[in-house]
């Protein structure tokens, strides 16, 4: 199974040339999407790895709605009531370009919301605020012509809590992102969504069920499980956000230059 991804992604590295333009990825979820690595005691410790710098080819439309070079915190004035650090979005930006540097300018467009007791996916429903300002944010963002190019989803930890909400998860994941394509005009938005490694309650394991029973087209699923966490036990790490960014990126490339389908592939599992 490894070699045949390999040669997947060297397939996509050949072909990813002809994704040009202002490329526009979408960034949603809650806490572990917008990033908490490297905050103890509501303080970020300002480190940022060398897979998360800054490039002048990677921009973020800010709160205010301007783009700007993107820098972390990604959700510093998107995820307000909550103190942000490094999440997978810089990580997963600076891959793509790795990979092809004429694929730039990438316009990141942050729109996680964890704050501090996190989002449940009901939230993120179709006519709920969260949900409205996602596709006002995507819309601002394709104004100038840009093409949104796919969607980074990392959320669910909220939902472990309840039963009801746990066994509710699948079918409000694909009802969202059945929503969100028909909304932004975009039926095979190719989406990367996240299984999660923790939880705010007893029922993780229902809500990594559904999440990695996805099976939707154009939908790939990896897997953060395994990945180190902070110890507060929910949240990623700096060097585990690192990795997530490029575990994304290495799935966004095969999805989108093949669509390739979960089943085609394997989920695609942390390593670190």
């Amino acid at each position: 199974m490894l070699a045949l991804l390999c040669l997947v992604f060297q397939l996509a590295s050949a072909n990813v040339s002809a994704f040009k333009g202002h490329n526009i990825i979408l960034l949603a979820g809650q806490s572990n999407m917008s990033g908490r690595g490297g905050v103890h005691n509501n303080t970020w410790d300002g480190v940022v790895p060398l897979q998360s710098k800054p490039n002048p080819s990677i921009l973020r439309l800010t709160a205010n709605l301007t783009w700007v070079e993107a820098s972390e915190p990604l959700h510093k004035d998107i995820d307000i009531h909550a103190t942000c650090g490094v999440g997978p979005g810089m990580a997963f930006a600076n891959r793509m370009l790795q990979i092809d540097p004429g694929l730039g300018p990438l316009r990141l467009v942050p729109c996680a919301v964890g704050g501090p007791s996190g989002t449940s996916i009901s939230e993120w429903g179709r006519g709920r605020f969260l949900y409205k300002q996602l596709i006002k944010r995507a819309k601002v963002a394709r104004r100038d012509g840009g093409s949104i190019r796919g969607l980074l989803w990392y959320q669910g930890e909220s939902d472990t809590v309840s039963e009801v909400d746990a066994n509710m998860y699948k079918t409000r994941l694909v009802n969202l992102f059945n929503n969100l394509r028909a909304d932004l005009e975009l039926p095979s938005l190719p989406i990367v969504h996240v299984a999660i490694a923790s939880g705010n309650g007893p029922y993780v394991e229902i809500v990594r069920k559904a999440q990695l029973g996805i099976t939707l087209q154009q939908v790939m699923c990896v897997d953060a499980k395994g990945l180190p966490l902070l110890e507060d036990k929910r949240h990623l790490t700096t060097p585990a956000q690192a990795h997530l960014g490029l575990m994304l990126a290495d799935a966004f490339l095969a999805l989108e230059t093949y669509g390739l389908t979960v089943q085609q592939i394997y989920t695609y599992q942390a390593s670190i």
